[in-house]
């Protein structure tokens, strides 16, 4: 590169870690916008009418949002520019005319016949199914058979929900209280639908129908036929302790800052459970239930969505990690501003640490004692182990002896979160009964939260940072899962980040961390593989339908994340000097905007493939800073080796 490209880039890396600098909140922490399908918005429209608590000027600015979204075939997809989804559309569809819009307007005769055209909302998912229920416009016998007794079931039984992932089981809890009280919404413009379904739902008699991904599909909807009359007929008083011990559940994880679980789905069902227990609105419980949903709100003025939760914890340690890289080296950027505001950061991540909470995640390891982070602002029920390894590898890089013990008690946690199969899962050890994901509620593949290989390499890379001696062969195992685990093509699957780009660059960080050759068979696979989906402008790209059987490490565009991903995941391998990695970094620096940002329309991350799929705003941001300062950084050095697991 030459001085005069070499000072296009540092202008560039400047100008970018001003951005974050500028967006770096007072107390310390970064948060972005975390953006999701028009399911959440629409849901959120349905439970204000469902508790007639309807904010008329939000309503409005949420209509504008969802129609926006509509795409060109009519519907509603799960992803910017994807295809028709079904329970998307009726949702949206059903929101819409909740806020007051006509059926007869062009807008919603075509999201209509759309609908009609694939099948009407009789073969809506299954929690699409559970909330026309709750508004009376399909039967309960539309859903599956979830006796709330199942609550009363012990950790080795198959269907206890503590074989269910964290999110799972904080999203069943509640629905299995409706599901077992039947209320219905207050409904005070009685909205109906009804004109969404091919015949009248009461004439309907195969609302579960797969389809099926194993024969274990075929056997569960028997046995859900099967018990579907003995569940009516259960005990009054083993429902009413069911309930009880149920509700009980709710209340201890129901903190006031972030409700249930720090997730829409969960906090939505709370909200509702609560009213159908006959708690009034003015009640402290419900109050805070409350005011947990409307802060997830994203107003702009004219328009407005609600997000299914807040990242601030993932969000400050990746900007924290970026920030490092850029002030780091002998052209850093503003290196002691940068550490006064580290330090802050530094400080309010410390503030939220879960010491004091054993969660879920000890029913696994009850000896284990806590010391991860959520992803939210206060979930301490649910720590998990990618934000933990985040957070613990930038404080150890910060290099603050005050922060040892902090990152000692993350570190002791991690390695006594490792599942038996050398991986880790996000919130749980060993989470991977899996024929539970054959059930008739489980349609959406993901009531399980197994290890994963990006989650596995952040622990890794986080151990591997630290260099204890005593964690050598907790790193082997892992390693070793990782090789287990690559694709035939190279490739790493990316279970929370889009995609195989995702996954590659988060694998082949952690095995460099891990001291494993450039020249290993695995690592050379996956830079070939890397190098082979690099698009024309430099850049790389990899669309959401990869989770759906579409081209891996390929989109029609090229993407700031994803170009940050590959060079990341390329410079780990050691390959900074190769002409990919420069035409990727000239990439960046030509397609930032004057103010120091970058544009990234499509979505860059999934909640659960082929169900829910996630933008993250801050992506686009942080890592193209991390890649080019990580560029700039390595042009200084006698290695071409990256120094951290990031």
């Amino acid at each position: 590169m030459d001085d005069t490209n070499w000072s296009r880039l540092d202008d560039a890396v400047r100008k970018a870690h001003g951005v974050l600098m500028d967006k770096q909140e007072g107390d310390g922490y970064w948060v972005f916008e975390l953006e999701a399908d028009c399911t959440i918005p629409a849901e959120y429209v349905l439970l204000e009418h469902y508790m007639d608590r309807i904010d008329e000027e939000l309503q409005v600015k949420i209509g504008r949002y969802l129609r926006r979204i509509q795409g060109e075939h009519g519907g509603w997809p799960l992803y910017y520019d994807g295809k028709f989804d079904m329970s998307a559309s009726v949702k949206a569809y059903f929101a819409l005319k909740a806020i007051g819009d006509s059926p007869d307007e062009p807008h919603m005769v075509r999201a209509r016949k759309a609908i009609l055209q694939h099948g009407g909302a009789e073969r809506s998912n299954v929690f699409t199914r559970f909330q026309l229920a709750l508004y009376g416009e399909v039967p309960w016998e539309a859903t599956p058979v979830m006796p709330i007794e199942m609550f009363l079931l012990p950790r080795k039984a198959v269907f206890s929900v503590w074989n269910m992932s964290y999110w799972s089981r904080t999203v069943v809890a509640p629905l299995l209280v409706l599901a077992a009280l039947k209320p219905k919404a207050v409904n005070p413009r009685n909205i109906t639908v009804q004109e969404l379904f091919t015949r009248p739902p009461s004439l309907i008699k195969d609302w579960i129908r797969g389809p099926y991904r194993s024969r274990w599909g075929h056997v569960f909807k028997a046995v859900d036929v099967a018990i579907r009359p003995l569940e009516k007929r259960s005990p009054k008083w083993l429902r009413e302790k069911a309930i009880k011990v149920t509700v009980d559940f709710i209340m201890e994880r129901l903190n006031a800052e972030d409700g249930l679980g720090a997730i829409y789905p969960a906090m939505a069902n709370a909200v509702m459970m609560l009213k159908a227990l006959g708690i009034p609105d003015e009640d402290p419980r419900s109050v805070a239930a409350w005011k947990a949903m409307r802060r997830l709100i994203v107003d702009y003025g004219d328009e407005a969505y609600c997000q299914p939760c807040f990242s601030p914890i993932w969000d400050t340690g990746l900007a924290g990690h970026a920030m490092l890289e850029a002030a780091s080296g002998p052209e850093g950027v503003q290196p002691e501003e940068t550490a006064e505001r580290m330090t802050k950061a530094a400080e309010w991540l410390l503030s939220k640490q879960i010491l004091d909470v054993k969660g879920d995640w000890a029913l696994n390891n009850p000896t284990l004692p806590p010391g991860g982070w959520a992803f939210q602002y206060e979930n301490d029920y649910y720590p998990d182990v990618d934000d933990t390894a985040v957070v613990g590898m930038m404080l150890h890089r910060d290099g603050n002896p005050a922060y040892e013990e902090a990152i000692e008690r993350a570190r002791h946690w991690i390695v006594g979160m490792q599942s038996s199969n050398g991986g880790w899962g996000a919130f749980d050890i060993d989470n991977n009964v899996y024929v539970l994901n054959h059930i008739p509620f489980a349609d959406h593949g993901a009531l399980l939260d197994p290890p994963t290989a990006d989650v596995t390499a952040r622990c890794i890379s986080f151990l591997a940072q630290l260099g204890h001696k005593e964690d050598r062969p907790v790193i082997a195992r892992g390693v070793e899962y990782l090789r287990a685990e690559q694709e035939a093509d190279g490739s790493w699957f990316g279970r929370w980040g889009t995609n195989y780009i995702y996954g590659t660059w988060s694998v082949l960080c952690a095995l460099n961390a891990a001291g494993v050759s450039p020249t290993d068979p695995a690592v050379e696979r996956a830079v070939e593989w890397l190098k082979s989906v690099q698009r024309e402008d430099g850049g790389w790209g990899e669309g959401e339908s990869s989770y759906e059987g579409g081209p891996r490490g390929q989109y029609k565009e090229s993407l700031p994340s994803q170009t940050a991903w590959a060079l990341l995941g390329l410079m780990a391998a050691g390959h900074r000097d190769d002409p990919e990695v420069q035409k990727g970094v000239a990439y960046l620096v030509e397609t930032q905007k004057e103010d120091g940002t970058w544009e990234e329309e499509p979505y860059n991350a999934v909640g659960f493939p082929k169900v829910f799929y996630l933008k993250y705003h801050g992506y686009s941001q942080f890592f193209p800073l991390m890649a080019m300062s990580r560029y700039k950084n390595l042009g200084h050095t006698n290695s071409r080796h990256v120094q951290y697991g990031l």
